[in-house]
């Protein structure tokens, strides 16, 4: 039986890199897939590949009435939200003594507070079927230290904790919340920063990319099509054995 087929998965930040993999992937499942942005048109360009039934809404995740709303919206164009993927992120790096609270305050809205207001919006129809899958996109930045992303680093580690909490809450009743950690993936905003290491330091692309490897312990940087895999792994496992997961990509065998 396809464990995906008929649910409705509801994928935040899916309008480029991983979330836009784990909505296809998801769609390619079998599920039925709401993406939820905040650029409308870049949201649309991804849906219109989708295999299955979608739709799109928009809001900001640091909102939470926007993100309530968004999510009551989904829920109403195509039935209530059996998998919620916490995806939405940025990035932000700097010298711990030049990160002010401007930028802690971003990494905690978007990773934290984000995952906290999509699941508070859709967890009481989960727990009331008795059955879902909430999956958060974090980092193994949220399990281990990093120099210049002290920010970063703290809200994806908050982001694991309120993983690791609320799968031992819920878990009795039939949800199962669990996340994915990969490290620096092929994405538009890997790509950003080793253009940024270019410009700063001279050194070749290839030069550049090989230091961050490097120095995060990766033998090579992870595909937006590994997290999705991991995410949709999660999605078709049972509850039971789901709850509580925390799977780490590093360019090296999931585990």
């Amino acid at each position: 039986m396809n464990a995906l087929a008929g649910r409705h998965a509801l994928v935040t930040g899916a309008n480029r890199g991983i979330g836009a993999a784990i909505a296809q992937a998801l769609s390619a499942g079998g599920a039925r897939v709401t993406l939820m942005v905040r650029d409308a048109a870049a949201g649309e360009a991804v849906a219109a590949g989708l295999p299955t039934p979608h739709t799109v809404v928009v809001a900001d995740v640091t909102d939470r009435a926007a993100t309530q709303a968004a999510c009551a919206e989904a829920a109403e164009r195509l039935g209530a939200v059996d998998i919620l993927v916490n995806n939405a992120g940025v990035a932000g790096s700097a010298p711990f003594m030049k990160s002010g609270p401007d930028l802690f305050e971003r990494m905690i809205a978007v990773h934290l507070y984000g995952a906290v207001h999509a699941t508070q919006a859709v967890l009481p129809g989960m727990l009331e079927r008795g059955r879902g899958h909430v999956v958060n996109v974090a980092s193994t930045a949220g399990l281990q230290g990093a120099p210049y992303v002290t920010a970063y680093t703290a809200a994806k580690h908050a982001l694991v904790g309120l993983t690791r909490a609320l799968a031992l809450e819920v878990a009795a009743k039939g949800v199962a919340v669990c996340a994915v950690c990969p490290g620096y993936t092929d994405t538009d905003l890997v790509r950003e920063a080793i253009a940024r290491i270019v410009a700063k330091t001279g050194k070749s692309e290839a030069d550049a990319l090989a230091a961050v490897l490097a120095a995060s312990g990766q033998p090579q940087l992870v595909t937006v099509d590994d997290v999705a895999a991991a995410v949709v792994a999660l999605c078709r496992a049972p509850e039971g054995d789901a709850a509580g997961r925390v799977v780490t990509l590093d360019g090296a065998a999931a585990r």
